[in-house]
């Protein structure tokens, strides 16, 4: 038991904590009743109530499917979130991650709102994920079940499934719309349409995550680039990698002699 919690507590923290709460809510629903499905799904009527229920603005993307949905979900959720975690180079920093969610998933819910009409997004967010996590995957293999396929190709290969045996198919082409509109908006547009990154991390996320600039962890060290404006060792006459002898930095002005 100590060391599946220590391997829970080793695992990247952003997936660790999305599968947990897929697998609460879910067991939740479907086996207690509390809290029920009408507390959970989103629809944006609900944020003109008093208080605003803005919860569902996150519980509506824990809820997994039934029966195998309840494990299949949860795996595939901390599969994908994990790449991104972990070194992607997309997201260098966590609250990179962290804006990348919040990103996508409002295009999730906007796109259910105007033309898919789902209340749940959970698939949606998790077909997403991994469109996003495969794309700098080119030449790679992957594991579909039984079959290996080229690792770009697993979104389409989750959509064809769904397709094939009845789940919820639209709602992960939502996904899919989501992932291919932020690659666009991050990526594309800025390299090879010469405009801004319309969807740059702000400020605040990054004041709410408090990266520090390296952080050890368990599964890895990440290294957090310098802010702009930084005060470098050349600018200011320490070097942090001087080989001179840490005496020889407190010395005066030196003198020429004769």
């Amino acid at each position: 038991m100590g060391e599946l919690m220590d391997a829970y507590w080793a695992a990247p923290p952003m997936a660790r904590t999305l599968a947990t709460g897929i697998v609460f809510i879910s067991f939740s629903v479907y086996f207690t009743g509390f809290p029920s499905y009408y507390h959970i799904y989103f629809t944006p009527d609900v944020l003109l109530r008093f208080p605003p229920q803005i919860w569902r603005l996150v519980t509506s993307f824990l809820l997994s499917g039934p029966k195998i949905g309840l494990i299949l979900d949860p795996y595939w959720a901390y599969q994908n979130l994990k790449q991104l975690e972990m070194g992607h180079p997309k997201f260098p920093r966590k609250e990179d991650v962290l804006y990348y969610l919040i990103t996508v998933g409002g295009f999730i819910i906007a796109l259910n709102y105007f033309y898919f009409g789902s209340v749940t997004f959970l698939q949606g967010l998790v077909l997403a994920m991994c469109y996003t996590a495969t794309q700098d995957k080119r030449g790679q293999k992957a594991n579909f079940f039984f079959f290996t396929v080229p690792a770009q190709a697993m979104p389409y290969c989750m959509l064809v499934s769904s397709l094939l045996m009845g789940g919820p198919f639209m709602l992960e082409l939502s996904g899919l719309i989501a992932a291919h509109l932020h690659d666009f908006l991050f990526r594309l547009w800025p390299e090879f349409g010469g405009g801004p990154n319309l969807l740059a991390t702000p400020n605040w996320v990054s004041y709410l995550v408090q990266t520090p600039q390296i952080l050890q962890r368990d599964y890895g060290t990440a290294v957090r680039p310098a802010a702009a404006g930084a005060t470098s060792g050349r600018g200011t006459g320490a070097s942090t990698g001087s080989v001179l002898p840490d005496s020889w930095k407190t010395r005066g002005a030196g003198h020429r002699l004769g």
